[in-house]
C-alpha cells in the first residue's frame, strides 16, 4: 500500500471516530510533519480525500472536514444498499466461475478474520467480498458507482464492524449472499444484499453511539 493510501485511512479512521470533527482544518504541511511524511503523499492522501468527500478543499481557504449529518449518512448506506442489491442481482446471472471462486475466498477469509476477532483484516477481506460482487455484476457504470460511494462510506463502514457482535453477523449475511449467488438466484442475491447494507433502527443506532463514544474519548 502506498504510503499517501496509509496516511489516508489514519485520517479517515479519525473522521469517523470524531477524533477530526466536521470543520477540522487541514493542510499538507501539518499532516506531513505529523506523520513523518513528505509533502507529497499528504497532498495525494488530501486529493483522495476530497474525492471520496470526506473533506471539502477550497481555494486559497485550505481544506476542512466535511459535515454528513446522522440523516444523510442514513440515506447514503440506503442508496449504497441499493446499489449492492442490483449488482448481486446482475452478479447472480452474470459471475463466471472465476468470479465466483474469488467471492468464496473473500468469503473464507472473512471468517478467519472473524475468528480471530480482527475487525482490520475482516474490513479488508469484506472490501474483497463486495468487490468482487460489483465486478461479477458485469455493468461498468454500475461498477463505478457502487465503487464511489462504498469509498464516501468507507470509514463508516470500518467503525460499523467494531460494534458488538457485528463480525458474526457480517459474515452470516454474507453466507446467504454466496448461497444466492452460486444458486444464480437473482432476486435472492439482491435481498439478501441490500438487507446486508440497511442500517436503520438498532444498528444505525448503534453506529452513532460507538462514534460518540470514540469521539468522547479522543476529547
Amino acid at each position: 500500500m502506498k504510503i499517501s493510501e496509509q496516511l489516508r485511512e489514519k485520517i479517515e479512521e479519525k473522521i469517523a471516530t470524531g477524533q477530526l470533527p466536521p470543520g477540522s482544518a487541514l493542510d499538507e504541511v501539518s499532516l506531513a510533519a505529523e506523520y513523518g511524511v513528505s509533502r507529497t503523499p499528504a497532498r495525494e492522501a488530501m486529493i483522495q480525500l476530497a474525492a471520496q468527500g470526506l473533506i471539502d478543499i477550497r481555494p486559497r481557504k485550505g481544506a476542512v472536514v466535511a459535515s454528513i449529518g446522522p440523516t444523510r449518512l442514513i440515506e447514503m448506506f440506503e442508496l449504497m444498499a441499493e446499489l449492492e442489491a442490483m449488482c448481486g442481482r446482475l452478479a447472480a446471472r452474470r459471475m463466471t466461475e472465476a468470479q465466483r471462486e474469488a467471492l468464496v475466498k473473500a468469503h473464507e477469509d472473512c471468517e478467519a478474520a472473524r475468528a480471530a476477532q480482527d475487525s482490520d483484516a475482516y474490513f479488508y477481506c469484506n472490501e474483497l467480498f463486495h468487490a468482487a460482487i460489483y465486478e461479477g455484476s458485469h455493468n461498468t457504470f454500475l461498477n463505478e458507482q457502487a465503487q464511489q460511494l462504498h469509498r464516501r462510506l468507507r470509514p463508516y463502514r470500518r467503525l460499523q464492524l467494531r460494534v458488538r457482535d457485528r463480525m458474526m453477523l457480517s459474515h452470516k449475511e454474507h453466507s446467504e449472499i454466496v448461497q444466492a449467488i452460486a444458486h444464480g438466484d437473482a432476486e435472492a442475491a439482491a435481498a439478501a444484499l441490500r438487507e446486508h447494507l440497511l442500517i436503520q433502527g438498532e444498528r444505525f443506532s448503534d453506529l452513532l453511539a460507538s462514534l460518540a463514544h470514540l469521539q468522547s474519548m479522543s476529547i
